[in-house]
Order: structure tokens, then C-alpha cells, then sequence
């Protein structure tokens, strides 16, 4: 085991009470985070030994949702083989069993703790692993080497802001890297920055994003077209989704001001976690909005202001059921959320200045005149009402969006050549 390894491995050891302590303080927001622990190191029944095991990771909802149409087209190519899904929370389990459950087992992913790492492969015996995106475990990796299994990251995102945190530990980088058989990156600039951190430019492949590939099933638009008729047809409404903590209280400041000049307006809010669902709850309560909860059995009154979409799984429906959509994650600094979802849906999307982990995406998106991006509650206020306002501006910011996810797809069927062409070797 190399130096750095080592040390790596001594710090998790020393952190796991810590992980284990701050599973249990989540678990008291959020119940689901107690449950399954023994897949955390490793423990669960072993899968079936009759069949070849395809093994895929998706850390959590959104990796879920990006890895559908890939995991679709490799049983379509590969309809005689096992399947596990790994995830590391709560909320992408509860997605990944509604959307793999039929076929596939669900599990967590362990601890990147040597001992847990062969119990999880022991049991599992995989022929082959995907990752989503950029996972990087140094034991699980050197296991899966060792062990002579094909390793894949797909649709592998490295921003420069990751990059920088990876160079700081340039060794134990190299060494998880030199792990990787084949790396199906996005865009160009994550290709060049995982050749900086040692992947070899042979093992990469730029494909572009799966999440172009995404499908939008009619089952979510009908239930958007379902739920508009219920919050008010000829209401203009927008959507904040996927937003983090102190973005709610800038959406709401801009919420009072789309007011003052569209008085009918309704927002829907979408906090992108749900152990913070009662925390947005109160805000909006305290600053005085009439407000209605998805999760409520009862009706919205006529007068709603604010809708609080504190359910799992239906931001598409919440989606379908909006005028214009802002994606959250990208007023603070951290990083940006999916685009391309509202975006395919054909709804004109607005976003925050920081949109690095997306960010040729987002550049592309917005010279293609499908994104618009805001600086503070003051530009997303008048970005909206010019939005609710115009419904010529709203169709042509829309259509412009859904051509750009159009006319860039096909990533998911280059990332299915390039795994099925690893598997017949």
C-alpha cells in the first residue's frame, strides 16, 4: 500500500465514530438515515452466484435519475446479468428502489475502510463497477483492481474547483486514478483536467452529459398538468427548486417583490433537501406568506402565495406544473444543481452566478439563449416578472433551452459502446 493510502486509510479509521455520530444526528431530522447501517461496512447477503453481477453507484437522486436511460440500455444489451445499485443516502435509496427495485438489488455503498470494502465485494462478486460521475475511493478502487474487475466512471464531471482540491493530494490522486479502466467524461475540460491528475489520456473518452439523455416520462407531465389545474390555470407561476440554505430567504425576497407587481403569482418551493423541509417551513410562515405544503391531503386555498414542495421524487411534476424555473445551488457558491431537466421540459431556466459544476454546460446553455443568470433577489425578481409577463420572451427562452438539451444528445448510448466494449474483452 502506498504512503499516502496509508495515511489516508488511518484517518478514516479515526473518523468513522465521527461519520457514525453524524449519521445519527441526521437520522434525528431525517429518521431514514438509521436505517441499514450494516451495509455501511460492508455486511449484507451475498447476491446470487448464477448470474453475472453488473454493479453501478449513483451517490443520490440525481445520479439516480441521470443513470436510468444508461442502466435501461445495458440490461437491453445485457438482459441475462444481476444487477446492484449502491447509493449513499437516504433520499437516493428511496429513488433508486422506486426506479431500479423491480430488477436490481439496492444497497448502500461502505466505508471506504479496507475490511468493509471486502466484505461489500466478497458478497457481491461483481464482473463489472460503475461509478456516476466523480467518486474517487482509494480502497475500494485498489479492491476492485486487485480483484481484476473492470472499473468505469461515466458522465465524469471534474470542475476547477475540484481539480484544486485534488492537487493538494496529487499522490493518493495518481494512485486511485491509475485504478480506472475507462473514464466517460462530459466535456473537454474535464478530460484535460483528469489527464493533469494522472488518468491516462487513452482511458478517457469525452462523450458529454447523460443527463441530455434524460427522459421526461408523460406519467410526471400529466400529474404537472394535474397539479396546475389545482394551484390555478391562468395563475403565472414560477418554481425555485433544488435550493439550499440562506437561497430560500433570497427566493422569498424576490417572491415579494414578483408581488408587488403580479399580486396573483404563486411560487413553488423546492428545497433540495428534506431534512430542511420544516426549517423552510417556518421561514415562510414567518415572513408572512399564505402557504400550502405538498404533503398536505388538502386543497391549496385560492390565495396561496408560496408552495412548499416538501415531497420526494416529483420535482418533474412540480416542473410541468411551472411558467419559468430557477435552479438553486448557484446564488451561494456552490456550485449549481441540474439545468437540464427544466430546460427539457422546454421552461426558461434562470440560475445563480455559480454554476461551476455544470459549467460548460451552463455557458452553452446560456449562449444558446436558453439560461439566464441573476446575481441577487432584486435580478431574479425582474427576471421573473419579465418572464410571467411576456409570454412571446417565455416561449422563445423556452424553446431555445429544449433545442440546446435536443441537439446535444446521445451521450448515454457512446458510454453503453464504450462499457460493452470493456465487457467482451
Amino acid at each position: 500500500m502506498v504512503l499516502s493510502r496509508r495515511l489516508y486509510t488511518l484517518l478514516l479509521y479515526v473518523l468513522t465514530p465521527l461519520f457514525i455520530a453524524r449519521l445519527a444526528l441526521r437520522g434525528m431530522k431525517a429518521p431514514a438515515y438509521f436505517g441499514h447501517w450494516p451495509e455501511r461496512f460492508g455486511f449484507g447477503g451475498r447476491l446470487s452466484r448464477s448470474k453475472t453481477v453488473v454493479w453501478l453507484h449513483a451517490v443520490s437522486v440525481g445520479e439516480v435519475l441521470a443513470a436510468r436511460p444508461l442502466v435501461e440500455r445495458l440490461r437491453t444489451r445485457l438482459p441475462h446479468n444481476d444487477w446492484l445499485i449502491t447509493v449513499t443516502t437516504p433520499t437516493g435509496r428511496e429513488r433508486a428502489e422506486a426506479v431500479f427495485g423491480a430488477f436490481a438489488t439496492v444497497r448502500y455503498l461502505p466505508y471506504d475502510l479496507p475490511g468493509a470494502v471486502r466484505r461489500f465485494l466478497d458478497r457481491i462478486e461483481p464482473a463489472l463497477a460503475v461509478v456516476m460521475e466523480t467518486e474517487l475511493w482509494p480502497n475500494l478502487f485498489t479492491e476492485l483492481r486487485r480483484r481484476n474487475v473492470p472499473l468505469v466512471l461515466a458522465n465524469v464531471r471534474m470542475s476547477e474547483k475540484s481539480a484544486t482540491g485534488y492537487r493538494k493530494f496529487a499522490a493518493l490522486t495518481r494512485d486511485i486514478l491509475s485504478n480506472v479502466t475507462w473514464a466517460a467524461v462530459q466535456t473537454e475540460h474535464d478530460r484535460r483536467r483528469m489527464v493533469e491528475l494522472g488518468l491516462s489520456a487513452e482511458r478517457i473518452a469525452v462523450t458529454g452529459s447523460v443527463k441530455l439523455d434524460a427522459q421526461i416520462f408523460p406519467e410526471s407531465i400529466t400529474a404537472g398538468r394535474h397539479l396546475r389545474e389545482l394551484l390555478g390555470v391562468n395563475r403565472p407561476i414560477w418554481i425555485a427548486a433544488s435550493t439550499r440554505p440562506h437561497e430560500e430567504a433570497i427566493v422569498l425576497d424576490a417572491h415579494r417583490d414578483v408581488l408587488r407587481q403580479l399580486p396573483d403569482a404563486g411560487l413553488l418551493l423546492v428545497p433540495r433537501h428534506p431534512e430542511r423541509f420544516e426549517e423552510v417551513a417556518q421561514l415562510i410562515a414567518q415572513r408572512g406568506f399564505v402557504s400550502h405544503r405538498r404533503s398536505s391531503a388538502s386543497a391549496p386555498s385560492r390565495d396561496w402565495q408560496v408552495y412548499l414542495g416538501d415531497t420526494m421524487g416529483e420535482l418533474t411534476t412540480l416542473y410541468a406544473a411551472s411558467d419559468v424555473a430557477f435552479v438553486g445551488g448557484s446564488i451561494e457558491p456552490l456550485g449549481g444543481q441540474n439545468i437540464l431537466e427544466p430546460a427539457a421540459l422546454g421552461l426558461p431556466v434562470l440560475s445563480g452566478p455559480h454554476t461551476f459544476n455544470f459549467a460548460q454546460v451552463a455557458d452553452e446553455l446560456e449562449k444558446a439563449g436558453g439560461l439566464v443568470r441573476v446575481a441577487d433577489a432584486a435580478e431574479l425578481a425582474a427576471s421573473v416578472v419579465r418572464l410571467l409577463r411576456s409570454a412571446p420572451d417565455r416561449h422563445e427562452q423556452g424553446c431555445c433551452a429544449r433545442n440546446y438539451v435536443t441537439a446535444n444528445q446521445g451521450a448515454t448510448d457512446r458510454v453503453v459502446e464504450g462499457i460493452l466494449a470493456l465487457s467482451s474483452r
